[in-house]
């Protein structure tokens, strides 16, 4: 079909107007659900721009769900586009969640459903690639030999193994073996397995970054090992205070650490490999969103530095979906045999068809072309994000917003952490507070804010309910509000 789509060339960014301008068609229904666009080819000639524009424009209303793809079929206006709502449908919504914050009117007994959810370690989950991963497993279900379909290797089916062993290598400086890879359903996993192997070898203690992922901290202490709580500063773990606990064993997120968002330096890093070396200590590298960066240079992984002493821990619930549980682990051999032993006493191993699907998409270069465009959609939605803080929220500092899905928001110090998640949460916005991730020494306000799962639009919207809760939650503004 024709399109009527204009273009100012002299401003920039022609993929983004264009995205705008069929975003705009859809809203306005000049685009039909189910209507079919031009082929990128065709579109780019009637535009007078390079293909990759449309490409790459085409690919970011499919992430946002304004249109789907299918081998076959072309490119289609989704079925239920992903419309915003008219400002006049927002207005009297939006007028109610401000006298919410603002305390002149009570709310309903149960909390109210959450519009807009902010909550960490969440990718998009409508970007997953549905059809691309349901022609993989099409082909796997045709071509798998009969004898494949039976109880794996605990370890994961060699192909996988060798396709991760060769990603890791190349776009995270891993030393990886195949024979020490053990695939893992997801890092929580390895979380529930490794400290059981530590205790069997004689450790009592587990260090951990302090703030860590509350999810975590009961997940590893069921295993019965003891926890040490490790301050976290602006270069990472304290790694004199690592010494100082006589654990021989530590937790790290070092690309992109949960929650702070921080990244260890290379004076930490090399500080945390010879603590390590000399005390003998395994160190566990859990790669959080390490495949998500935006205004850093590329940064390696700790495993290949001191591939005898690190294990490398990774998973794809951030790249494509938590839903799929698979992860991998690359350790020290004697370790690796303990993994993979672990793995055949407890569940036989990971879905084998999955595996083949996952190894599959990374021999033929989908998951790397999914990982880039990802990368540029989270980009423009931290971007949105961060200028949406700087204009409502200016009071609030933001951290670790240069990698990752999450931004770690110290809030004003006169400010009730709880007092705030809870009015977020009362207003549609959910948050997390980071009191609950300290393992010992409290910590000042602050929140952690996930900004994958929205849209741009979204996000501003979000960010100003947002506001009203902080604004709310300080006592010096509340008489403010009642009178605004």
């Amino acid at each position: 079909m024709d399109l009527h789509l204009t273009l100012d060339r002299s401003a920039g960014r022609l993929a983004a107007q264009l995205a705008d301008g069929l975003r705009a068609a859809v809203r306005d229904e000049r685009l039909r659900p189910g209507a079919r666009l031009p082929s990128t080819r065709d579109l780019a000639a009637d535009l007078d721009v390079s293909r990759g524009v449309v490409v790459t424009a085409y690919e970011q209303l499919v992430a946002e769900g304004f249109v789907v793809s299918r081998q076959g079929d072309g490119t289609r206006v989704a079925p239920a586009p992903a419309v915003r709502p008219a400002p006049e449908a927002r207005s009297e919504a939006h007028r109610r969640a401000l006298r919410l914050a603002a305390g002149t009117e009570a709310g309903p007994a149960d909390p109210p459903g959450i519009a807009y959810d902010l909550r960490p370690g969440k990718p998009d989950l409508a970007a997953f690639p549905r059809d691309r991963w349901a022609a993989t497993l099409r082909d796997v279900l045709r071509e798998l030999p009969h004898a494949a379909l039976n109880y794996p290797d605990p370890a994961g089916v060699p192909e996988l193994r060798a396709e991760l062993a060769a990603h890791l290598a190349r776009v995270r400086a891993a030393v990886a073996d195949p024979a020490a890879l053990v695939v893992t359903a997801g890092v929580a996993q390895m979380l529930a397995i490794v400290p059981r192997v530590l205790i069997e070898e004689g450790h009592r203690l587990l260090a951990v970054e302090d703030p860590l992922g509350h999810h975590q901290i009961p997940m590893i202490r069921a295993t019965g090992v003891e926890l040490a709580g490790v301050p976290v500063d602006e270069e990472g773990i304290d790694v004199d205070a690592l010494a100082r606990t006589g654990a021989r064993a530590v937790l790290v997120t070092p690309a992109h650490q949960f929650p702070t968002g921080v990244v260890l330096s290379p004076r930490r890093r090399a500080a945390l490999i010879d603590w390590a070396r000399d005390v003998d200590a395994l160190v566990i590298e859990d790669d959080y969103d390490g495949e998500f960066r935006y205004d850093r240079d590329p940064v390696g992984c700790l495993q290949g530095l001191a591939p005898e002493r690190v294990l490398l821990a990774g998973s794809v619930s951030k790249a494509l979906s938590p839903a799929l549980r698979i992860g991998w682990a690359v350790a020290p051999p004697w370790l690796a045999v303990r993994l993979r032993a672990a793995r055949a006493l407890y569940d036989l191993g990971s879905p084998v068809l999955d595996q083949h699907v996952l190894a599959r998409l990374i021999a033929g270069g989908e998951y790397s072309r999914h990982l880039r465009l990802m990368r540029r959609t989270y980009r423009d939605r931290r971007d949105a994000f961060v200028a949406a803080l700087a204009e409502r929220l200016p009071e609030v500092r933001v951290h670790g917003v240069s990698a990752g899905l999450h931004a770690y928001a110290e809030l004003p110090g006169d400010c009730d952490e709880a007092a705030v998640v809870a009015g977020a949460a009362a207003l549609g916005v959910a948050v997390e507070g980071v009191a609950p991730m300290h393992v010992g020494r409290p910590g000042p306000p602050a929140i952690v804010v996930g900004y994958a799962r929205l849209a741009e639009h979204r996000l501003a919207e979000a960010v100003g309910l947002l506001a009203r809760a902080v604004a709310a939650a300080r006592p010096g503004r509340r008489d403010d509000l009642r009178r605004a």
